[in-house]
């Protein structure tokens, strides 16, 4: 396999014959601070070649920018994002297109971009590292539908947008290539901030994607933290200093150590920004804005979401660069076929009594969980105290409760010792596990 390599810190390269990969403009020097522009083009089978390396590192909002010190941008000079070659996996080029493409029609796919490379469809088709697959292989029978497309694309070094419901196995689909984008990059020195970022809108989703991502980033020889708010910041301090290579974090604490320059995203290189339209629905997008202008122009961005309105197009547009678009299912907001679905209409006066029927026939079947949403959180500790005092085993969580009466909760239901949930919204999507 031949790469195309330019000269000094200003050049890009890309990917050579057969290496579906794309090459990064270099960081620019003191001389030209336009970097080198666009790197070698990649021969046959290469995604594109060399990004623009754009201007030098320099903050995009000012109050954010007066407050975090100053790089020296030849420090990071980036390597090659990730070093994957398709055609030397025989079972991949056993399947002919009219194969591939019958298994994206017959999982209900769109797939829109250019160069995109062919899905995997076994775990050892993925060029993983070694111990990576053996936790694959341990835990998982073969890739799902979502990680069968987003693995290549990501290990491409190509910008992601995936439009998949929540469930569908996508953490895996962007932590996996970000940790072998991580065992890719010059080591971290002292200072640096995290090579990979993960962003998520609540503590209940972040938690969840670091229990999904420990194991593998330990197999690796990384370290991991996650970063959210209703817990002390003492723990999660103490590991941003001791610096780390991967970072998940909800925006407003991750916020909080950025403007301390406890931290900086300096040497962040891979960005995913999952569930998407919840952060929007949440408010967060001055928040993700000023994170993001934090960022190097020529990051690789992997956007997440459950629905694909025009705010999240929007932001799509402003922060990926020549993506590719996977969606999984419909790109409305749709009923999961998968669940059945009855639904009764009445008068307020008549919900309770009908809840507390339904309730009476779920707990006569064994092991079964049920989860009841309430609009506002008044109304979810309200009815938990009278159901708890009518002897229901009832436990509830809203956006008021300590982070670690939260974690209990959540316990407790996963678990079944407690076998009813009452929410808000906070519990709308990162229960995937219960």
């Amino acid at each position: 396999m031949s790469r195309g390599y330019g000269s000094g810190y200003d050049a890009g390269y890309g990917g050579g014959y057969g290496a579906p990969m794309m090459g990064y403009g270099g960081y620019p020097s003191y001389g030209n601070p336009y970097g080198g522009g666009y790197g070698a083009p990649g021969g046959y089978g290469a995604s594109r070649g060399g990004r623009d390396g754009g201007p030098g590192v320099k903050f995009k909002n000012d109050t954010m920018g007066s407050k975090l010190r100053p790089v020296d941008p030849r420090k990071f000079q980036m390597k090659l994002a990730v070093k994957l070659t398709y055609h030397e996996h025989a079972a991949v080029t056993r399947r002919d297109q009219a194969e591939v493409d019958l298994w994206i029609a017959e999982n209900n796919v769109t797939l829109d971009g250019q160069g995109i490379p062919r899905p995997v469809f076994e775990f050892n088709e993925a060029s993983f590292a070694e111990p990576i697959e053996n936790l694959l292989y341990a835990h998982y029978q073969r890739p799902t539908v979502i990680q069968s497309i987003s693995w290549p694309v990501a290990m491409s070094g190509r910008d992601l947008i995936g439009i998949a419901q929540t469930g569908s196995g996508k953490t895996l689909g962007f932590i996996l290539p970000g940790i072998t984008h991580v065992k890719n990059q010059p080591p971290r020195t002292a200072g640096d901030g995290p090579i990979v970022l993960v962003v998520l809108p609540t503590r209940e989703l972040a938690q969840q994607v670091e229990e999904v991502a420990k194991d593998y980033c330990k197999a690796m020889g990384l370290s991991l933290t996650c970063l959210f708010g209703g817990a002390s910041k003492g723990p999660q301090l103490q590991d941003l200093r001791r610096g780390v290579d991967v970072v998940v974090a909800t925006p407003g604490r991750l916020m909080d150590f950025l403007e301390e320059n406890v931290t900086n995203l300096f040497r962040c290189s891979y960005l995913v920004l999952d569930e998407a339209d919840r952060m929007l629905d949440m408010g967060f997008e001055p928040q993700i804005r000023k994170i993001v202008g934090q960022i190097r122009p020529d990051r690789q961005t992997l956007m997440f979401s459950a629905t694909w309105p025009k705010e999240v197009r929007t932001l799509a547009s402003d922060f990926l660069s020549d993506p590719v678009f996977l969606n999984v299912g419909s790109l409305d907001l749709a009923a999961n076929h998968n669940i059945e679905q009855q639904v009764e209409v009445m008068d307020e006066y008549a919900k309770h009594p009908r809840l507390f029927q339904l309730l009476d026939q779920f707990m006569k079947q064994s092991q079964c969980k049920t989860l009841i949403f309430c609009e506002t959180k008044r109304k979810a500790d309200d009815l938990t105290r009278m159901m708890r005092q009518d002897g229901w085993p009832a436990l509830c969580i809203h956006g008021d409760k300590q982070q670690t009466e939260r974690d209990w909760v959540l316990s407790e239901f996963r678990e079944g010792k407690t076998p009813i949930l009452l929410a808000t919204d906070v519990a709308a999507r990162g229960l995937g596990q219960t």
